[in-house]
Formats: structure tokens, C-alpha cells, sequence
């Protein structure tokens, strides 16, 4: 008789955290300078406890396999009990931007069809509108009406590694959001495959930088849990906080976008005696590819090691990791900064191919099991049994990863295509510059012509035939932008990524044909 083969869980790494842990720190969910309150301080034990609690309030809710749960909420351990209390008791967490506006969370609510939605009670008064068959308030008063301490949940059965554990709504960058069904398979496999790439270990304290309803905020801390690792919740970005947790709490492993760490390194430069955590911190950045000078920086300044990964929502997210090998120690650090700027090589379990196209296509155990109620937009992402990402890249001959752009946001002028990534990285250059976005705006004579917008370091001055003189002596003639524009802010999403099609629309506007 052939084995009985275990299927791989969500509720896997908290059921180990609390049997090898029980009386370990699991999450410091603990005051801070932009949060009032939160759980405080939860053993392991105790989170087990309270996802328990809420599984058994909506076992009692007649709540069924299957169903989703949607919620709204800041970095916070209610948020991370959810993760296990929702999906790892067979229903479909639906974990929602808390940035987005009521009529975008309530299409994400009706789109999925959940019949619950959690959430923040700061969140309350904004999302008013925002209904669902139940309702409740992640705070003291959704405990008393929905969590049931001490009441064991519904024995479910295990649930089957291939069904749908969450549904995490893409960022919108390019079109409405879509929900991407992550089985528990992905992620099984993305949080085992992270840990072991990030050398995780139970002496590790991990910090929360990014928000835990995206991709990256949700996909490392099922690893952590396993290992036993404690989850310090941070619930608003701010280098000076960022730095004194830690030093406070001992914190070695961060995942953060390239904005978080420019605003780490700007409070260092402040920051009173030695900055800590040098030698031990980790910083795993995501979200967007960050200049090589930021890189350098992080390890020079900071004394933290530097770790680049790639991935998507879609890929639950890990794809490529970059981590600097023993072989490359002895590399002076500007060349060491230039090579840890690629994505990286495919992760175990992943491979990597570049389309005809230039498009990166990837196949693994991590990859979305589809869109939800979208099978057109799932068969074209999978078409040919490999996820397409929509990322044009380039694989060098040592089997490194780098990404050029996002396909769409190639601009093509006089029929020569200009990567924005490329021209960016130039102007990011110029010590005048702190944020920059190229876009392509329309032109009669070239179809469209490239347009910087600039945001200026404090302090600093730069004019726009500056800039553009900046760009022509390292870059083609072609490639260099035609204007530029300074803003007081460039618009993001919640992990760092620059929405292009937000600063297109009002140079488009109008005209038939546009760029997406």
C-alpha cells in the first residue's frame, strides 16, 4: 500500500508555530507614533487561539467551505489571525487594499461574492457605504459579536491543497483589479521556498513593512510563522520608527519597496550613534526595481545586507531571487551594487523563459490557479502552460534575470522603443533627483515624445535643460526625454509602484488612441 500523502495547508505553519513554540512571541502588535492601540503582545499560542476564535464565529454564522471573507485593514495582528482563522478552515480569504476608495472596495466585495467583511475600526466612518450580507468591525466590538473564545470551530476536513485559499485583487495598474486565485498549494510552496532562500531561522525577527494585504506583505509571514519567527507589525512607513523597532525588538528580516528604503536612509542620516541592526538586518526589496546607488547605499551606509526578488501577485509572489553569493564578496561594492540590481536567478521549483516578444514567462507550483470569474483573462495569462507576466526582460549568460520594463510601458517614438526603466535609472542619477516616472506623451511628428516627472530632492534645484543635458551624455539621443515636469509627489500603490497610467490620462485625454 503506497503512503498516505499529506496534502500542504495554510493551517501547516501556524499548527507548527504553536505546537513548537507555544510560549514564544508571535506578533508585537504594540502602540506606536501612527497606531493608538492593537493586540499588544500574542504568543504563538494565543494567535492560534484567536484564529480558532474567529473560525468558530463564523462556523456559527453558517459560513461554509468555500466561502469568501473579505477584509479591509492596516498592518495588524487581527489581520494576521485571519489569515489562518479564514482560509486555513476551508474558506477563501479576500484581502483588500485599505487605500482604495468605497466604490473600489465595494466592487472587490460584490466581484468575489463575499457574504463577510472585516473591518478596521479606523476604517469605518470611509467605508460606510461598503456593505455585505455581515459585517463587522476587526476591534473589540467584532470579538464580542463574532469571535467564540473557547469554542473548538467545525472539525473541516483538510482542506485540498489545490483549492482556492485567497483571492488577492491585483493593484489596478494597468486595468480594474482582477482577483487572483492562490490555492494552498502556492502558498505552501512560495513560503517554504522563501524561508529557504532567505535563510530564515527561529533566531530571526521579522518586521512588517509592507502592507499584509499585498502580495509580498502576505506571501513571507506563513514562512516566519513555521519557523517560529516573531511578526513586529508596523502599521505606517517611517524610517526613524522603522529603525527604532529595529533596535527595539532586535528585528533581522524585512521585505520593503525601494520607497521604503529611501526613507530608511534618509532618517539614518539623522539617526543618533550607529544605526542598528548592521550585520544582521536582511532587506528583501520588491514592489519596483530600486537604482543601484540605492543599493550600494543600503550596504554601505546601513551595514544591512541586500536581497532583490521579482515576482507577482499572480506568482504568489516569489519567482527570482537575488542574494549575493560567496564567490561575489570580494567585489568592489559599486560592481556588487550593479549586479545585485538584476532580479536574480529563478528560485527553486521555477523556471524562466523570455518569449519572442522579450516577455517574461514563468511556470512553478507558485503560479495563480486563475482569475476569479474571469476564465478569458486566465486562459490568455496561461496560455501554452506558462504564465505570461506582462514584464519584458532579458536573461544574461550567467542565468540572471533582469526586467527591462512593463510591456506597456515601453515608449515607442519615431519607431525606435525606449525602456522608461533605462531612462529613469539616468536621471535617478543626478544627485538633483529623488523620484522620478518617464511616460510617453503624444506627438504628432513622433507618435509620442518622452516626459520626466521629476520630484527634487529637499533642498536641492535642477532645471529642466539640466536634466536633459543630464540624460544625453549617458543615454541616445532618442532615449532622452523631450520635456520635463517637477511635482510635489508621483502617485503610487501600496507597494511602491508607480501608477503610469494615473499620470498618462490628462496627456491622453481626448485623443483615440492612448496608451495603457
Amino acid at each position: 500500500m503506497a503512503p498516505m500523502k499529506v496534502p500542504f495547508t495554510t493551517a501547516d505553519f501556524l499548527a507548527r508555530a504553536e505546537l513548537a513554540y507555544p510560549h514564544r512571541t508571535g506578533v508585537v502588535d504594540e502602540p506606536g507614533p501612527f497606531q493608538d492601540g492593537g493586540l499588544g503582545t500574542l504568543t504563538y499560542g494565543g494567535l492560534a487561539e484567536r484564529a480558532r476564535a474567529l473560525a468558530a464565529g463564523l462556523d456559527e454564522l453558517g459560513i461554509g467551505r468555500g466561502e469568501r471573507v473579505a477584509v479591509v485593514s492596516h498592518n495588524s495582528a487581527r489581520l494576521l489571525e485571519a489569515f489562518y482563522g479564514v482560509c486555513s478552515y476551508g474558506r477563501v480569504l479576500v484581502p483588500i487594499n485599505f487605500r482604495l476608495s468605497p466604490a473600489e472596495v465595494t466592487y472587490i466585495v460584490e466581484h468575489s461574492g463575499a457574504t463577510v467583511l472585516l473591518i478596521d475600526p479606523e476604517l469605518k466612518d470611509t467605508l460606510a457605504s461598503v456593505s455585505a450580507k455581515h459585517r463587522f468591525l476587526l476591534g473589540e466590538e467584532s470579538d464580542a459579536a463574532l469571535l467564540r473564545p473557547g469554542v473548538a470551530p467545525v472539525p473541516w476536513e483538510e482542506p485540498d491543497e489545490d483549492a482556492t485559499a485567497t483571492i488577492n485583487y491585483t493593484s489596478g495598474t494597468t486595468a480594474r483589479p482582477k482577483g487572483v486565485q492562490i490555492t494552498h498549494r502556492n502558498i505552501w510552496v512560495n513560503a517554504v521556498t522563501f524561508a529557504l532562500h532567505a535563510g530564515v531561522t527561529d533566531r530571526d525577527v521579522y518586521l512588517h513593512t509592507l502592507p499584509m494585504f499585498h502580495a509580498n506583505g502576505w506571501g513571507m509571514p506563513y514562512g516566519m510563522t513555521g519557523m517560529g519567527v516573531p511578526h513586529v507589525v508596523i502599521r505606517k512607513i517611517d524610517g526613524a520608527d522603522i529603525l527604532r523597532r529595529v533596535e527595539k525588538y532586535g528585528v533581522t528580516v524585512m521585505c520593503a519597496a525601494p520607497a521604503v528604503v529611501a526613507s530608511i536612509l534618509e532618517a539614518a542620516q539623522s539617526w543618533e550613534g550607529e544605526v542598528p541592526g548592521r550585520d544582521t538586518v536582511r532587506v528583501i526589496c520588491a514592489g519596483a526595481p530600486p537604482p543601484s546607488r540605492t543599493i550600494q547605499r543600503i550596504e554601505e551606509e546601513l551595514g544591512w545586507e541586500f536581497i532583490q526578488i521579482y515576482g507577482l501577485t499572480e506568482t504568489s509572489p516569489l519567482l527570482t531571487i537575488n542574494r549575493r553569493r560567496a564567490e561575489e564578496d570580494a567585489l568592489a561594492p559599486e560592481e556588487a551594487a550593479k549586479r545585485l540590481a538584476r532580479a536574480g536567478m529563478p528560485a527553486i521549483g521555477v523556471k524562466i523563459s523570455i518569449s519572442d516578444q522579450g516577455e517574461v514567462l514563468a511556470r512553478s507550483n507558485v503560479v495563480l490557479e486563475g482569475y476569479w470569474e474571469q476564465p478569458d483573462a486566465s486562459a490568455e495569462a496561461l496560455e501554452g502552460g506558462w504564465f505570461h507576466t506582462g514584464d519584458g526582460g532579458v536573461m544574461d549568460d550567467e542565468g540572471y534575470l533582469t526586467i527591462s520594463d512593463r510591456r506597456k510601458d515601453v515608449i515607442i517614438t519615431g519607431g525606435e522603443n525606449v525602456s522608461s526603466i533605462e531612462v529613469e535609472d539616468c536621471l535617478f542619477n543626478h544627485p538633483a533627483v529623488a523620484e522620478v516616472a518617464v511616460i510617453g506623451v503624444p506627438s504628432e511628428k513622433w507618435g509620442e515624445t518622452i516626459k520626466a516627472l521629476v520630484v527634487l530632492a529637499e533642498g536641492a534645484a535642477a532645471t529642466e535643460e539640466e536634466l536633459i543635458k543630464h540624460c544625453k551624455a549617458g543615454l541616445a539621443g532618442y532615449k532622452s526625454p523631450t520635456s520635463v515636469e517637477f511635482r510635489d509627489a508621483i502617485p503610487r500603490t501600496a507597494t511602491g509602484k508607480i501608477q503610469k497610467f494615473k499620470l498618462r490620462e490628462q496627456y491622453w485625454q481626448g485623443l483615440e488612441r492612448k496608451v495603457n
